[in-house]
């Protein structure tokens, strides 16, 4: 997962900070492989009723084949089981590719977090309900 992320990010997360997550109980990991390597991971994690997408990604050859959109349905489907209503994520204004994925698959933005990241981008907070139960607050 961390040579995955170091492909996809600028900044990644090493496979210590990695590790740390998936030992928590509330986090769930998830990878999606080729035949012979990684093609994309996410990362979530789970408190109550709430998820957070830590974080998704696919390796830039392999974008545009629908691994996003499928690791994307599994985290919520592995959310919901868990019995999550909502999920939340933050996202690069920068990153339109990630923001259409996650506005075709439902999500609504909720707020601004100015320079939020390392390199100073601000991000955008979106939800999702998972349930009827969890409506959106937008």
């Amino acid at each position: 997962m961390a040579e995955i992320h170091a492909i996809c990010f600028d900044h990644p997360w090493n496979e210590k900070a990695l590790t740390s997550l998936l030992l928590l109980p509330s986090s769930v990991g998830l990878l999606c492989r080729g035949e012979k390597a990684g093609l994309g991971m996410a990362l979530i994690r789970c408190a109550a009723d709430e998820a957070e997408i830590l974080t998704i990604c696919v390796v830039p050859d392999q974008r545009g084949l629908g691994y996003a959109h499928h690791l994307l349905e599994h985290a919520e489907c592995l959310a919901r089981e868990r019995g999550v209503l909502r999920m939340f994520l933050e996202v690069s204004v920068n990153n339109k590719a990630a923001q259409k994925l996650y506005f075709r698959a439902g999500y609504s933005e909720i707020g601004h977090r100015p320079a939020y990241y390392v390199d100073g981008s601000d991000a955008l907070m979106l939800e999702k309900a998972l349930t009827k139960d969890g409506q959106n607050r937008s």
